[in-house]
């Protein structure tokens, strides 16, 4: 059946291992080789003065004031001829893609990555949806049915209610950093002219990107983020997928992207509570949600039946609303997929 899973070979369980490991080092590793632009100098009564240089989305041409002609940014400059970190992750992310791992679209992975270069997972934002579900693949050493592919990437971030120390100061331009693409996508206006939580490309309205949120005092109207400069939609049941985010890395044959996903168990119960309410129009999407819940639930079934009970108490402690919800997600889910054994598994 499409929710069933498959082991990968310990050589791509190994691939992985060693391209995360180098990811993360490169996250901590990041020197001026890899940063976009260049170095220029100038100079002014007869001393020269270095900068570097760089093009801003709107295409402007900016200039940083490094300093003058001597050892220490002379050495900067040999730096930038150098390769940089992050290309060292090119081959083993395709020597993963090459063992069986499972790779993600190069656009995909573009916008991913650049949300990435201007700060957006540092300041707590988390990949969430079918490509943190792709992304778990490959973190627990299997591979997925046909439902782990989507043109969507959907991103969510705490908002008002975040819960990390992040500097008051942070300042992370998401806009910019999807303009800087020139990948066409554009954001969707909301009724009263203001932007949307939306970006699509409208020569393929099906490649969107959604930026979610928890629900706050402002109910489920769009909240733009001042730190973030993103507007950001507001969802039920968000909070619990952002509880214990954990780091994968997704590629391809091009390169490899360090990112913040939820946890995969919590991610499984989150489909089921948000199961109920889907309805109309977004059947096809209920169904997937809960293929992806029964793929992740018989992984859990057949390796780690802690973590996925210690995930259940929680839910069951947020109130009857999150109850009810769930208790009819599992009527579902048990008729659909009767061998999982749903309830046994979660209360066992």
């Amino acid at each position: 059946m499409a929710f069933e899973y498959k082991e990968l070979t310990s050589t791509a369980q190994a691939a992985y291992a060693q391209l995360i490991d180098a990811a993360l080092t490169a996250e901590h590793m990041r020197t001026v080789a890899d940063l976009t632009g260049s170095f220029s100098s100038k100079t002014v009564k007869g001393h020269k003065y270095w900068y570097f240089q760089y093009t801003e989305p709107s295409g402007k041409l900016r200039q940083i004031y490094i300093g003058p002609d001597n050892d220490a940014v002379k050495s900067l400059i040999e730096l930038k001829a150098q390769p940089g970190v992050t290309q060292n992750l090119v081959p083993l992310a395709a020597s993963a893609v090459a063992l069986g791992c499972a790779a993600i679209l190069p656009k995909h992975l573009r916008v991913i990555a650049r949300l990435s270069e201007y700060g957006f997972f540092r300041a707590g934002g988390v990949l969430v949806g079918t490509h943190a579900f792709l992304a778990y693949g490959n973190m627990l050493g299997v591979q997925w049915g046909d439902s782990s592919r989507t043109q969507d990437l959907d991103f969510a971030h705490s908002g008002k209610n975040i819960a990390l120390a992040l500097p008051s100061n942070l300042e992370v331009n998401t806009h910019s950093a999807i303009e800087s693409l020139q990948m066409g996508l554009l954001p969707i206006s909301g009724l009263k002219g203001k932007t949307g939580a939306t970006y699509l490309e409208p020569r393929d309205p099906s490649f969107r990107l959604d930026f979610l949120t928890t629900l706050h005092r402002g109910g489920e109207k769009n909240y733009e983020h001042p730190q973030l400069h993103v507007t950001l939609q507001p969802l039920k049941f968000m909070e619990y997928s952002l509880v214990q985010v954990q780091q994968a890395v997704l590629f391809n044959m091009e390169g490899a992207v360090v990112v913040n996903i939820p946890h995969p168990a919590r991610y499984a119960l989150h489909k089921l509570i948000v199961y109920g309410e889907r309805e109309g129009m977004y059947a096809s999407i209920a169904s997937k949600d809960l293929t992806q819940a029964a793929s992740l639930l018989r992984y859990f079934k057949d390796n780690r039946t802690w973590e996925i009970r210690e995930a259940y108490e929680d839910l069951m402690s947020r109130g009857i609303g999150w109850v009810s919800r769930f208790e009819r997600a599992q009527k579902a889910i048990e008729k659909a997929y009767p061998e999982i054994e749903v309830g046994k598994l979660l209360r066992e």
